[in-house]
């Protein structure tokens, strides 16, 4: 069923707030922008994090690491493509190109464990459904 699915990049436009002085895309909102991006690309597995967090499992943020490779302004729309770097049992790594037109303004990556009631848990085996559903994703480096 999923095995054909294509993941959509996901649409940020740069709000004036978002910006500093110098008119550009302040740094520290690369990662909320990483956010909305990994949200939207749960969401899109049909399996979102309000899911996942309402079965109390929740996923921190435990790596995250950006290179900022261009700028971006007020009004700017930036593709950002999530694709999956690494699962293992415990962790998921993301990684993500951001684009404004043909310009690639960041990649980065995060990594994520998965904690219920403060404990590790497995992915693959509290949420099967949804493990299969990331490896069977095209064009994951995954493993």
């Amino acid at each position: 069923m999923y095995n054909n699915m294509e993941i959509k990049p996901y649409r940020h436009e740069v709000k004036y707030y978002e910006c500093d002085r110098m008119g550009i895309t302040h740094h520290s909102n690369y990662i909320r922008f990483m956010e909305e991006a990994r949200v939207d690309w749960m969401d899109q597995l049909g399996y979102g994090f309000d899911r996942m967090e309402a079965e109390g499992v929740v996923s921190p943020v435990v790596a995250i690491e950006c290179r900022y490779r261009h700028t971006s302004t007020f009004k700017d729309i930036i593709d950002i493509e999530v694709d999956v770097a690494e699962i293992t049992a415990l962790k998921i790594s993301f990684k993500y190109t951001m684009r404004v037109g043909s310009n690639t303004v960041c990649t980065a990556t995060s990594t994520h464990c998965f904690l219920e009631q403060g404990r590790p848990v497995s992915l693959e085996k509290r949420f099967p459904e949804l493990y299969k559903r990331i490896i069977t994703i095209p064009n994951s480096e995954k493993r």
